[in-house]
């Protein structure tokens, strides 16, 4: 059970980045280094524990989290943002659900999905976005065909099998995680908003035939888990990103993988569904600049699409 912390930050988490450092020196399994990577540019917080050390990479979600990981010489690395709280048995119940189950991914549930309100619940079914699931005692998160997820609305504690997962903090074997060549998706750092890393990093690690799992009610918190777009430039930046996203997530994930000609006739009226659901719904609400953002982030993906760099990328096996 030896593991490395290891922490992508920009050096401004505060009291957050501060809350997690000294929750790491708590662990019944002491962590055996705590490596932060920080981007390029920005100064060393002034946050410290006295044990970690910061080694500077190129700036982004992907760049941060998408490395060789040459200084960790442990098994298992305990990847985290720099806003994660974690109970002093924390990394001990990951531990455990990894040997109960033969695990080889697991992450805590950080964001409380099955506390949404009936009427949220059906709102985001309707859209295509995200869909919740009753009396599965085997899945927690599985990914749809709208390159939304399912999650499971009655989990209670216990860990199940997911085919994604919330990414500010998950256990992996270090020979696994470089497996499923995560440097291939640095396109995801050219978005205006970084969204769906974690999803493309954890399903990628599904197909490939890892067997991954959401750990529920280990105590485990992301502290900056708001949902708060704050306004509405942000709002437009979100929306643009997460069109993008999901047409690109789409063709890579779901439709190239798919072999069998009825699923990938089915996965494109899924997609369908979602883009002109979400069309409509703008029209109707009269909101012609989130109609344009959303526009223009299909069309961006369709020429990403149809790029020389996007046709470079290695395809993703499906091996399940």
């Amino acid at each position: 059970m030896r593991y490395t912390a290891v922490i992508r930050t920009l050096g401004t988490g505060g009291e957050k980045y501060q809350r997690e450092l000294a929750s790491l020196l708590t662990q019944t399994i002491p962590p055996e280094e705590i490596i932060v990577y920080i981007a390029e540019g920005y100064p060393l917080p002034k946050e410290t524990c006295g044990k970690e050390r910061y080694v500077y990479v190129k700036k982004g979600m992907i760049a941060q989290r998408a490395l060789q990981y040459d200084e960790v010489d442990t098994e298992w690395i305990l990847f985290l943002d720099d806003d994660v709280y974690l109970p002093c048995n924390g990394v001990e119940q990951l531990f455990n659900a990894v040997e109960e189950y033969g695990a080889d991914v697991i992450s805590p549930d950080v964001f409380d999905n099955s506390s949404r309100s009936l009427k949220s619940e059906i709102l985001m079914t309707v859209s295509g976005r995200m869909r919740a699931r009753r009396g599965d005692r085997k899945w927690g998160y599985k990914v749809m065909r709208t390159a939304g997820y399912s999650y499971n609305n009655t989990p209670g504690k216990s860990a199940l099998f997911s085919q994604s997962n919330a990414g500010p903090c998950s256990l992996c074997r270090k020979s696994d995680f470089l497996k499923i060549r995560f440097t291939d998706e640095l396109w995801l750092d050219s978005m205006v908003y970084p969204i769906g890393e974690d999803q493309i990093m954890f399903y990628k690690m599904y197909l490939s035939g890892l067997k991954v799992m959401t750990l529920y009610g280990s105590g485990i918190e992301h502290l900056d888990a708001g949902g708060n777009l704050g306004n509405k430039e942000k709002e437009k930046r979100v929306v643009g990103a997460d069109y993008f996203f999901r047409r690109v997530f789409f063709d890579r994930f779901i439709l190239k993988p798919e072999r069998n000609v009825i699923k990938r006739l089915w996965s494109c009226i899924c997609i369908g569904y979602f883009y002109a659901f979400g069309m409509v719904v703008s029209a109707i609400k009269g909101e012609k600049e989130i109609l344009r953002v959303k526009r223009d982030a299909i069309n961006r993906a369709n020429e990403f699409l149809k790029s020389e760099a996007y046709r470079a990328l290695p395809l993703v096996e499906k091996k399940i």
